[in-house]
C-alpha cells in the first residue's frame, strides 16, 4: 500500500524551530507517511531547505542532515544566527532579568539602534553556515521536492515566493531576514525582509501546483494565552506572536471560507474546478512552547535544542497516534472554531 502523502508547512520561530526538527524527525521514521512538498518561512524555511535536499538520498540521510544542521547551528558563532545581536547578549536571556527596568531601557536604547549602524559590514554567520550544511546546487537540480519559501519585498509590501529550482543561501537569508538586525537582502535589486510578515508560513502555493491535498502546518508561535501580559517583556512577547501568526490565521480562515463555499454548493461548476478541497492538519506550539520567551528563539545553546527537539518529537507521536488515520480522508483542524 503506498504511503499517505502531504506537505509540510513550517512556520518561522529563530531557534525554535528546533521544535519542527524533532517534528520532522519522528514523522520521517513513520512507514505510512510521505512528505511530498515543503513550504516554509524563516527558521520554517531552513529546516525546509535542509529537508529537501537530505531527501534526494532518502528518509535517513534527511534526518542524519537535519541533525547535522542543528549542530552547526549550535556549534557556530551564533550571536545573529537567529536574530541576536551584541546588543542582545546572553546575559538578557533569563526571564527575571528581562522583566526589570534595566531591560526595558536595554530594549528601548536597542530600538533606536539600525544594523545599517550597529552592523555596517552586515556580518551573518548563518550564510556560511547554510553554504556548509546545503549543497544549493544538489537541491535545485536533483531534489524531487516541490519546495517554496517566503520573503517580503520591502518596497512593495508585497510576499514573495522563491521556489526550489532557484534557491541559494541568500533566498534562504532573505526568508530569515528580520530588519531590526540584518540589513535587507537584495536579490536581483530587489531589498527583502523576513518572509514571516506576510507569509509565516506560505500556504497559497500549495493550492495551485501538484501537491498532496494533506497540508500538516507545524507552527512556532501559540495562538492561545491562558493569561494577559502585564510586564513591558510579556507585552511585547505576545504582540510578536500575534503579528507573526496573523498571516497564517488570514490564510487558513480563506481555506475554511472556501471549503464552506464547497460544502454548501454556492460555487458555479465552472468556478468549483479552480478550486481544490485541502485537507488541514496542524501540530501547533499551543501547551508544548508556552513556557518560553521570545528572547529564547535567539538560544543556540545545544542543550536547549535537544529539549525543543524531543518536544518535537513527543508533540509528532500524539499527533501520528490521533490522526495518521484520517490523512487523505478529512481535516483534523477545526478551520473555524480557533480562527473566527
Amino acid at each position: 500500500m503506498a504511503p499517505r502523502k502531504i506537505s509540510l508547512a513550517l512556520q518561522g520561530g529563530g531557534s525554535h524551530g528546533a521544535f519542527q526538527w524533532g517534528v520532522i524527525e519522528r514523522l520521517l521514521e513513520e512507514d505510512d507517511l510521505e512528505i511530498a512538498a515543503l513550504t516554509g518561512a524563516s527558521a520554517g524555511a531552513m529546516n525546509a531547505v535542509v529537508l529537501a535536499e537530505g531527501l534526494i538520498e532518502g528518509k535517513a540521510a534527511a534526518a542524519a542532515k537535519l541533525e547535522a544542521w542543528w549542530r552547526a547551528v549550535s556549534g557556530a558563532d551564533s550571536r545573529n544566527i537567529f536574530g541576536d545581536s551584541s546588543i542582545w547578549t546572553a546575559a538578557f536571556n533569563p526571564d527575571w532579568l528581562r522583566n526589570t527596568p534595566a531591560f526595558g531601557w536595554m530594549q528601548t536604547w536597542a530600538s533606536t539602534m539600525s544594523p545599517y549602524d550597529f552592523n555596517p559590514f552586515n556580518l551573518n554567520p548563518l550564510h556560511d553556515v547554510l553554504e556548509k550544511a546545503v549543497n544549493f546546487k544538489a537541491l535545485r537540480e536533483r531534489s524531487p521536492m516541490q519546495l517554496f519559501i517566503s520573503a517580503t519585498a520591502v518596497k512593495t509590501s508585497e510576499s514573495k515566493i522563491f521556489r526550489r529550482e532557484e534557491i541559494t543561501a541568500r533566498h534562504v537569508m532573505a526568508s530569515a531576514c528580520l530588519p531590526q538586525m540584518f540589513q535587507a537582502v537584495e536579490i536581483d535589486g530587489v531589498p527583502y525582509w523576513d518572509g514571516g510578515f506576510l507569509a509565516n508560513p506560505p500556504l497559497w502555493p500549495l493550492f495551485y501546483e501538484h501537491t498532496p491535498d494533506d497540508i500538516l502546518l507545524i507552527s512556532l508561535n501559540p495562538f492561545h494565552r491562558p493569561e494577559v501580559p502585564r510586564t513591558p517583556a510579556e507585552i511585547i512577547d505576545r504582540l510578536n506572536e500575534i503579528t507573526f501568526n496573523a498571516p497564517l490565521v488570514a490564510e487558513l480562515r480563506a481555506i475554511g471560507f472556501v471549503q464552506k463555499l464547497l460544502d454548501q454548493g454556492m460555487l458555479t461548476e465552472s468556478a468549483r474546478g479552480r478550486y481544490r478541497r485541502m485537507l488541514v492538519h496542524a501540530i501547533t506550539a499551543d501547551g508544548r512552547l508556552n513556557d518560553l520567551s521570545m528572547a529564547s528563539k535567539s538560544n543556540t545553546d545545544w542543550t536547549f535544542l535537544s529539549d525543543l527537539r524531543q518536544r518535537g518529537r513527543l508533540a509528532a507521536d500524539a499527533w501520528l497516534k490521533t490522526n495518521l488515520a484520517s490523512v487523505e480522508v478529512a481535516s483534523t483542524l477545526d478551520l473555524t472554531a480557533p480562527f473566527q
